[in-house]
This record gives structure tokens, C-alpha cells and sequence, in this order.
């Protein structure tokens, strides 16, 4: 087992999780040998061509990539997960963080076609597709933003590929709607938190009133325009909002968690062209941080 590769125990948990033979053409490939050479280049971010021999071909390893970040698999794979750490009491739903991050593009994936890809083999359409691929520009060049949902225990529950230029508030409802952790008995999934924390970024009347329809407890504070605005309509600006410091203060637990996924290089740095391939690249990222303990 070579550095990073997946140990044993990781290897038991995900295994279940992994597609089986698709009963046309050839069997797949030894999975295990294909997903560690996929984590390698999670973890090192060097081009595809330049994997080692150990790894076997590297078209092989890509294409795999590029097939399950496209017709939803490591979505899937991510979803089972979670179920199975949910049965076992593992995550915690007392306090669930929304953040977002902005990472800058490498030339190289500047450039791709206006036209929905085609996967090898299969006929589909990449679920995912972003018709804008989740390019912004900005003064410092290409830019992509990461909108992310971490339960207590510090591991992403959802996640959102936008622009680098596109507002955080606005999105905050779209990646709550994104969570959706399986029952393994059956039955509707779990979505809904015990509270939400987010910055004031997020301190919008909008937000507030989706989160007062869920009944979702929320720590946002509000922004210093928010209140004076209030203030200046009187009784009819409505109450002062809640806000509970020492709540507030567990913040950080999805700071650390967006921390340990830019520990991963091919995340920090976006080096995929297509917007679909390089959401299969940070929810994998997401997926080695449920198989720790």
C-alpha cells in the first residue's frame, strides 16, 4: 500500500457502495487499484498522463473519474456513506455550517465547448452540467466558488459548484435543499438540522424566513445596515433577531472542514475543464472524509 492509498478499513467501507459489473463488454478493473490512483491525483494534483504505472493505465483511471462524476455515482457513493454513519449515530445534527471558498482556475481548464459532453461508452448527459461550467472572472483571473454544508463533526453533508463572482446569501438555500442523507430502513430522507450557523454574509430577511418556515434554529448574525434599517422602521421593522454567541462560536468546525478538503491539491486548484468532472473530484475529496473513523 503506497502513501494515501486507501488502508483497509477504508476499503471495507466503501466497497459496498461501488457499482458492480455493468453487464456489457468487459468486466471493470480491479476498483480498488483505479480509485487509489484517482486519490492520487486528488492528493497531488499532476496531470492525468503522468500517474505512475502502479496505477495502471491512466485512461483507464480518468475515465473511470470522469464516467462516475457524470452519471451521479460519487454522488451516490457520498449519499451511502452518510446513511450508514447516520444508522450508527456518527454525525452530528445538533449544529450544521454553511461557508463557502473561492479557488482560482488554472488556465488549462479555461476553454471547454458550450455543447453538454458526451461520456465514453454511454449516451448520457452529465448530471450537474453547468451551461456557464462554474467559471467567474475576476481581477485575479478564473475563479470558482465552493458553497458547503459540514455537520458537527467537521465532514461536508452537501455541496454547490457556482462562479467565483456569485454571492454567498443566495445560495445558502440550495445547498440546504442538497442535503439528503438516505434512511437505510426506507422512508423520506433526513434534511433538516437542529440549527444552522453562517456568517453575515448570509443575514438576508429571505434566508431567515426559509429557515423559520423549516423550523431550522439559526446563529446569523446580523449585519450592522440590517439593523439600523430596522430600528429606523420602528415597531414595524419587527423584533431584534437571536444570536447566540457561544453557538456561534462552533463556526469554525465548517472552516476546518473546508480546510481539509483544500488540503487536497486537485481542489485547491482547479485543474478540471468541465464543471461536472471537478464536482465527482471535490465530492471524492468529501467521500475520504467520511471513511475516517
Amino acid at each position: 500500500m503506497g502513501r494515501g492509498d486507501l488502508s483497509e478499513a477504508e476499503w471495507v467501507r466503501l466497497e459496498p457502495h461501488l457499482p458492480g459489473n455493468t453487464g456489457r463488454g468487459g468486466r471493470w478493473k480491479c476498483h480498488r487499484k483505479v480509485i487509489n490512483g484517482i486519490l492520487f491525483r486528488l492528493r497531488t494534483g499532476i496531470p492525468w498522463r503522468d500517474l505512475p504505472a502502479r496505477f495502471g493505465k491512466w485512461q483507464t483511471v480518468y475515465c473511470r473519474h470522469r464516467r462516475w462524476s457524470a452519471d451521479g455515482t460519487w454522488e451516490k457513493v457520498l449519499q451511502g456513506l452518510q446513511a450508514v454513519a447516520d444508522a450508527e449515530g456518527r454525525i452530528d445534527w445538533s449544529m450544521v455550517g454553511v461557508d463557502s471558498t473561492v479557488l482560482r482556475v488554472h488556465q488549462h481548464a479555461a476553454g471547454a465547448r458550450t455543447c453538454a459532453p458526451k461520456v465514453p461508452g454511454k449516451r448520457i448527459r452529465p448530471s450537474g452540467h453547468r451551461p456557464d461550467e462554474a467559471l467567474g472572472r475576476s481581477r485575479g483571473g478564473l475563479t470558482t466558488k465552493i458553497h458547503l454544508a459540514s455537520e458537527g463533526g467537521r465532514r461536508p453533508l452537501a455541496l454547490l459548484l457556482t462562479p467565483g463572482q456569485w454571492g454567498d446569501g443566495p445560495q445558502m438555500i440550495p445547498v440546504l435543499d442538497r442535503i439528503r442523507v438516505p434512511r437505510p430502513g426506507g422512508g423520506r430522507p433526513r434534511t433538516r438540522p437542529g440549527c444552522l450557523s453562517a456568517d453575515k454574509a448570509y443575514s438576508s430577511r429571505r434566508n431567515r424566513r426559509y429557515l423559520r418556515r423549516r423550523q431550522i434554529r439559526h446563529v446569523i448574525p446580523e449585519r450592522r445596515d440590517q439593523r439600523a434599517h430596522r430600528r429606523r422602521r420602528g415597531s414595524a421593522g419587527g423584533r431584534p433577531t437571536g444570536f447566540n454567541r457561544d453557538q456561534y462560536a462552533r463556526r469554525n468546525e465548517v472552516e476546518r472542514t473546508m480546510n481539509a478538503l483544500k488540503g487536497n491539491r486537485a481542489v485547491a486548484t482547479r485543474f478540471d475543464k468541465r464543471a461536472y468532472v471537478f464536482q465527482g473530484t471535490v465530492t471524492l475529496a468529501a467521500i475520504r472524509l467520511w471513511l475516517r473513523p
